[in-house]
């Protein structure tokens, strides 16, 4: 009856791990779209 603890902290670990990198994932989102963007005209063709 050993084992259930362990996998109980696997768990947890695996969670935070989650947590963490969905964190850091999002600011890396968060900063590329505060990131200033060139805006060019489209070439017009007549």
């Amino acid at each position: 009856m050993r084992r259930k603890p362990d996998l109980l902290w696997v768990l947890v670990i695996l969670f935070g791990l989650g947590v963490v990198t969905t964190g850091y994932a999002q600011s890396l989102w968060d900063r590329k779209a505060n990131a200033p963007v060139e805006v060019t005209a489209p070439a017009q063709y007549r």
